[in-house]
Order: structure tokens, then sequence, then C-alpha cells
């Protein structure tokens, strides 16, 4: 297939090119479409108990159990005045006219702490109907608009905190992208120095960028994904362009000097980093793949587009650069000054006396001493990582200058009852004086545990369905309120209840992640095991893969627990720690750096096996694999870490954390684990590292994967 590929690219270069940019532009085109309506929440899992409590109320009562938005009134005067009441009272009407809108709640003698402590302000809260996600985000932002209109007056809310978000989102991921494509330009230039084989890269991104908004958008339509999976599509799909471009150039080059332009120059390419690059997307692709077994859309979306995007990456790798590449021909080095020209090819020429073999040779040394510090190192890095705390997705996560964060801020600071947690419980019941007298010992159960605030009394709502409302005593990710709603879990209650609410649905959230996570991380590890013994025939070399992705892991995470959970670099990196890591940032991130460890591993281990059975010794197949690959993966793993990094400028905590997680995790991967880690571990076990039993070399022999083959 490759080779039919290298000679269709050669015979036909122009016209698979033109091919290629017509199909892009028409992807863009219904891909901008379509993923309008990605939506911005899917962080809960919809078979939760938290979930189903909502369900059960909605279905019984035709309103949400808690509020939707909540509209904050700041009329100048006392509530109570009649200018006050006459400006609640006009809030009150426009939300009652919102088709989408079941029920509103307005302050009143019954409701004191609807009504600031000073009693210059008030909270009118609105309750959807029974309408999906998508719906309730399109309602909260019409009201925000109505409302807005309205002076004094502030919306925010859970579902005005999602249209806040997926309007952030969109606006943010523009400026990362008008913040990388320069500097990668820049970086390429660096590296290839000539502007036209620097170009390729971001073009080749681009390309991967369409495309993947493309099937995005598609996949939007069929299962309804998160606004989030496009920061993974732009940023991962970007990364993985410029990595598969910069190996296919690289080599390129390489046989370009040997061969000259033609097809034995394009056939060797692809038959040696064409087939890497297959190889690679395959394994990023599955290890993010295994992120779609969550439940939560959130997740399921981020693995669905980090698979689409690696098969998008590979093809425009595999399919359109090498009609590029036999296009320009020797071109491909033009517009170079002279002076670069010279000090690429030297660098290219160079083998047993660049920078990468002598470091290689250094380490292999001591390989005993360098393996300690660096895995020390790493574990040292790791170290904080014990006293992660875990958080979850409200509007905390966006900047101050959000509607939905101004609300909530005031509504906890000036509010009577401002940090108190509301908790449900829907109970089916049927509508007897026994099913309320039982229910009211339920009440009392929870009105004797320490951090509950107040209870009311249970209500029948109809349709056999029963609602008890408390509250806690503390905020709602609290330690002492998650506690709470575990022990009204745990009560022993007289009839079916489902427990609902902020607190439990996060309570549920962690349940549902661990209850899944050994499962997604059996997968990511077998294909990482499987991946590279494919690759190399070893059983000793995908085991250490995998102990030094956990390695790279681990110092990741450590990193963001000293960053975003203990609050370092707020006014650098401009966010407002939460004290906490999101609990979805560890997975995903996981996910990503086994994908693009293994990434790189592919592009080292390949080349030192070519080496190898070419005849190389041990130790000098190491150096020299490491020469030819160094500077390449160096200058990936770069660009991959500003592509990724520019998330960090964002105004989304979350957002943040996985532009910096995944770049440190890169940026780890590619110095102290490739550079340092890998020659000195291959030093120490030599020839052992190509053992594997006799069935399984057997096995390879017939089903192995070879560079070049």
């Amino acid at each position: 297939m490759l080779d039919r590929i290298a000679r269709v690219s050669d015979a036909h270069p122009l016209r698979v090119l033109i091919i290629s940019l017509l199909v892009a532009a028409a992807a863009l085109g219904v891909g901008i479409g379509l993923i309008g309506g990605l939506s911005a929440s899917g962080f809960n899992d919809p078979s939760s108990n938290a979930v189903l409590a909502q369900d059960d109320i909605v279905a019984a009562t035709g309103a949400s159990a808690v509020p939707s938005v909540v509209a904050l009134v700041d009329p100048g005067v006392p509530v109570a005045s009649p200018e006050g009441s006459a400006a609640v009272a006009k809030v009150v009407r426009e939300m009652e006219r919102d088709p989408d809108v079941a029920r509103v709640v307005q302050p009143s003698p019954a409701t004191p702490t609807m009504t600031s402590e000073d009693g210059t302000k008030a909270s009118v809260l609105a309750y959807f109907g029974d309408i999906d996600e998508d719906q309730s985000q399109v309602a909260a932002a019409r009201l925000e608009d109505e409302l807005d209109r309205i002076p004094g007056v502030t919306v925010g809310g859970p579902w005005t905190a999602a249209a806040e978000t997926s309007s952030i989102v969109g606006e943010d991921l523009f400026r990362a992208e008008l913040i990388a494509f320069p500097l990668l330009f820049l970086v390429s230039l660096w590296v290839f120095r000539g502007l036209v084989a620097a170009l390729l890269p971001p073009l080749m991104g681009a390309l991967v960028i369409f495309g993947g908004f493309f099937f995005l958008g598609v996949g939007n339509e069929v299962f309804g994904l998160s606004v989030y999976a496009l920061n993974l599509v732009t940023g991962l799909g970007l990364g993985l362009a410029i990595d598969y471009s910069l190996l296919m150039v690289s080599r390129y080059r390489e046989e370009l000097a040997r061969h000259g332009p033609g097809y034995q120059a394009l056939a060797v390419t692809l038959r040696t980093a064409g087939k890497s690059v297959i190889f690679s997307a395959v394994t990023v692709g599955a290890a993010l793949a295994a992120l779609m077994i969550f439940p939560q859309d959130f997740l399921f979306s981020m693995g669905f587009g980090g698979l689409i995007v690696a098969i998008v990456a590979a093809v425009v790798a595999v399919g359109v650069l090498p009609a590029v590449l036999a296009l320009l021909g020797n071109k491909v080095n033009a517009l170079a000054p002279r002076r670069w020209r010279e000090r690429s090819e030297a660098a290219d020429q160079v083998e047993q006396s660049g920078g990468w073999y002598r470091l290689s040779h250094l380490v292999m040394r001591r390989p005993a001493i360098v393996a300690i510090v660096s895995a020390g190192f790493m574990i040292l890095l790791a170290l904080p990582a014990f006293g992660v705390k875990f958080t979850t997705t409200d509007s905390s996560v966006l900047p101050q200058s959000a509607n939905a964060r101004q609300v909530d801020q005031v509504l906890t600071n000036e509010f009577p009852g401002g940090n108190s947690t509301p908790i449900f419980l829907a109970s089916r019941a049927p509508e007897t004086p026994a099913a309320q007298k039982a229910l009211q010992d339920v009440v009392k159960d929870i009105r004797q545990m320490p951090a509950t605030a107040s209870v009311q009394p249970p209500r029948f709502v109809g349709k056999g369905t029963w609602q008890i409302d408390a509250t806690s005593k503390y905020r709602a990710l609290d330690e002492r309120t998650t506690a709470l709603v575990q022990d009204i879990q745990a009560l022993d209650k007289p009839y079916p209840t489902k427990v609902g609410g902020f607190t439990a649905l996060f309570v549920d959230q962690r349940s549902s992640l661990g209850a899944h996570l050994p499962w997604a991380v059996l997968i990511i590890v077998v294909v990482t095991l499987v991946a590279l013994f494919l690759m190399t025939g070893s059983v000793l070399l995908p085991i250490k893969a995998v102990i030094m992705n956990l390695l790279t892991l681990g110092a990741t995470l450590g990193v963001l627990v000293l960053i975003f959970q203990d609050g370092r670099f707020e006014d650098l990196l401009r966010y407002d720690s939460q004290g906490a890591v999101d609990l979805t940032q560890p997975i995903l991130i996981g996910a990503l750096a086994f994908g693009l460890s293994t990434d790189y591993a592919v592009f080292l281990l390949s080349r030192i096996k070519e080496i190898r059975d070419a005849g190389g010794g041990e130790r000098e197949s190491v150096a020299l694999g490491l020469q030819r690959t160094g500077r390449v993966v160096t200058a990936a793993a770069l660009l991959f870490c500003i592509a990724m990094g520019a998330f960090a400028t964002s105004r989304i905590v979350i957002i943040k954390e996985l532009g910096i997680g995944t770049a440190l995790a890169v940026a780890l991967d590619a110095t102290v684990v490739r550079a340092l880690l890998v020659p000195s571990l291959m030093a120490l076990l030599g020839k052992w590292n190509w053992w594997a039993p006799g069935p399984l070399r057997r096995l390879h022999e017939r089903i192995g994967v070879r560079e070049g083959g």
C-alpha cells in the first residue's frame, strides 16, 4: 500500500494536492456549521443516582429540582421598598414569559435567604421544565440576553455558566491559534533552516484541524459531544500533524541526499517514516479511544476527538504530504540562506560526533547512576500528587469577569446561608400518611447529622414521588458536605430513594470514574505493550516503556498539584486556584501522556532497531538511533508543547490544566525520559532489551512491524 501511495504521489502530485485542498475546504465549511451545537456540560454519568433523582423530580413536577438560572437584582434601593419590589416583579414577569421556564421563585417572608443581609439585593430563581442539556444551555443564553436589558440585573446559575463557558472556549481557541501558529512557524524555520520546509508542518496542521472539525461535527450529530473536545482536536491535531510532518520531511531530506528526487526517495520515506507514522497514529488513537469507555460525555468526547484526529493526522502525513514532497523535489530545501543550508547539511551528515551521539555515550558510561538520579528526579516531582484533592466543574472555573461567577460570589458572600449547599431526596412512595410518617423518620436521621444546616419536611410532588430538601452548613465540595451526602446515601430508607444536588453529582461522578478507570487503564497499558512488542519484538522494552510512562504521568500530576491546587503562579497564569485539581484531568492527561510517550518511543526504538538489525552493536545502535532521531523528536516535542501550551492562555481553568499538563508531560518525556532514562536503561540491560520467549519471538517474526520492510 505504501509503495502504491508513493507511485501515485510521484506520478500525479498536483492532482492529489488539488483534491486534498478541495476536500479540506469542504470539511471546514461543513464542520464549522456542525460544531456550533457542542455542549458545555456532560461531566456526569447519566445513569448515576444524582442524575436520576433530578429526572424523577422533573417527571413528577415538570420543573427542575434545583434552580436553572439565578437573576441577581440590585435595584439601588432596598428590595422591600416599592421601587425595589417593582424591579423584582419585572424580572419575575420576564422569566415567566420564557417558554422553557416551568417555575419561578421570588423573595418572600417564607424565603428570607433570597434577600441579601443588608436588604439591597434579591435573587430570583428560574426552574426549567423537561428539556435536555443542549436546550437548557440555549434557554439560559436567551434568558441572559433578555434580562441583561433590565438595569441592575446580573444573570448566573448553572446553565448560564455552561452557556458562558461555550462562548469563552470558542474565543480562547481562536486566540490560542493566533499565538501558536506564528511560534510554530518560527520553530519549524529554526529546525529545518529553510522557508519551504518550515511551512509544511503548520500547513499540514491546518489540514488536520479542518478534517478534525468535520468529523467532530458529524460525531456531535450522532452522539452529542462536549465543546471542550474542540481544544483537544485543535491542540492534538496540530501537534500530531507537526510531529508526523517533521518525521516525514526529515527522512525525505535524508533520502533526497542519497537518491535524488523521484519515486525512490518517496518510497523509502513511506516504507520507513510513513510506517512509523501509521503505527504511531494507531497507538495514540487507541490510547485516547480508551476514554470512550467512560459514560461522561466530556471524557467520551475527548476520546472520540483524540481517535479521529490521530487518524486524520496519519492520513494527511501519509496521503497528502508525499504529494507535496514529490511536487517540490529538491525545492523542499529552497529559500534557505547558504549558511543555514550548510549547517543543516552538516547536521544531517554528522553521526558519530553529533551532540546526541556524545550525550548518549556519556550517559551509557555511568548508566546506573544516571538511571537512579533521573528516576529519583521524576519521583520527587511526583510526590505532591499523593496529596491531590479533586474538584469538579462549576462557576469557579470561569474568569472573574463572567456573570455566572460574579453572581455565585455575591450569593456566597452577601446572602444569609450563602455557604449552604442544597441537597434533595427523591423517594418513590404512595401518597399516604404511612409513607409520610416513614419519610419523616428519614428527615430526623438527616437532621441529627453534624454537617446538616436544615431539613424540610417531606412533600408529595406528584406521580408517586416525594421530595425532601436539606442543606449543608458548608460549601458544596467541602469534605464535610461530601461526607454528609454519602451518609444520606447510606441511610436505611423505607422506600426507593435517590439523592440529588450538586454535591451528590460530584460524589457519583467520583464513584463512576473510579469504577471505569481500571478498564481504561487496562486498555491503554495493553495497547502500549502490544504496540511496542509488534514494533520491537521485545517483551522488556514495552514493560520499561509503561513504567517510564507512569513516572511521567506521576511527575506531571505532582506539578499540577503544586501549581493549580496550591495556587502558585496565579498572577502569571491569570487564574484563581480552586484549591484542587479537576477530577477528570488526571485521566485525560494520563491517556494523552501514554499515547504521546508511546509515539516518541516508536520514533526512537524503530531507528535503534533498524540500526541494530543492520549489524550495529548494542550501545552503538542506541547512540546512533538517538543521534538520528534526537533533533527531530526534540523539535517535535517543542512544537507540540507550543501547540498545547497555547491553551495556558485560556480563561477556563480546566483548559489551562489540560494545556500545561500535556505540554509538561511531553517535555519531561522528550528530555528526562528519552535523553537519560532510555539510553541508561538500555545500556544496563544490553542484549536483554530485545529478549522475548520463543513463542512470542516466532509470533513477531510472522506479524511484527519492521522498519523499511
